[in-house]
């Protein structure tokens, strides 16, 4: 989606729910940063939130999968989004399983060999990510995929790249800043 101009309908509507901030801040990799994407702020949004689900359904179209996915938590709001807009079934990923009610660490059904692409808010070097898809590989699902709604551009590309996922942001950082 992000042809060097960026998206402007979802930058707009990324700057105008004050998800961009800028100052101190470490992020979840640890790394230092002078800005920070809040996508919570942009996932809770609802205006916010119909313009990522519409851009990432059309990446989705014709691309032939079972259903999406997203991490939890950060992933919830943006895979269940595009899950109505693009109507494909959800499957939520857990960062670890539990061992109570019906334990797992997924939420939804998908059997072996089912297409998942994975909706991810910020990625900086696509680490948890790239711990939701080897859980689902290991689980016997496919994924060849990652949308991000906004990509730090920080390595991330390369490195999902290094386990054969194609990462596609709706928005690069520098389309932001």
């Amino acid at each position: 989606m992000s042809d060097g101009n960026g998206n402007r309908a979802l930058i707009d509507a990324l700057k105008a729910c004050g998800a961009v901030k800028f100052g101190d801040f470490t992020l979840a990799s640890g790394k230092k940063s002078t800005y920070y994407i809040d996508i919570k702020k942009a996932s809770t949004d609802p205006a916010t939130l119909k313009v990522i689900a519409k851009d990432a359904a059309k990446v989705i179209k014709g691309l032939d999968l079972d259903a999406v996915g997203g991490v939890v938590l950060g992933g919830v709001p943006l895979a269940t989004a595009v899950s109505l807009e693009a109507e494909l079934p959800l499957i939520l990923i857990r960062k670890s399983s539990k061992d109570y009610g019906t334990g797992g660490r997924f939420v939804g059904e998908f059997k072996e060999g089912s297409k998942i692409l994975l909706l991810e808010d910020v990625t900086t070097s696509g680490g948890s990510v790239k711990d939701a898809i080897v859980a689902i590989r290991e689980a016997g699902g496919i994924v060849e995929r990652v949308i991000t709604v906004v990509d730090r551009e920080s390595g991330a590309e390369k490195n999902l790249d290094e386990i054969a996922v194609k990462l596609v942001p709706l928005v690069r950082a520098s389309d932001l800043l």
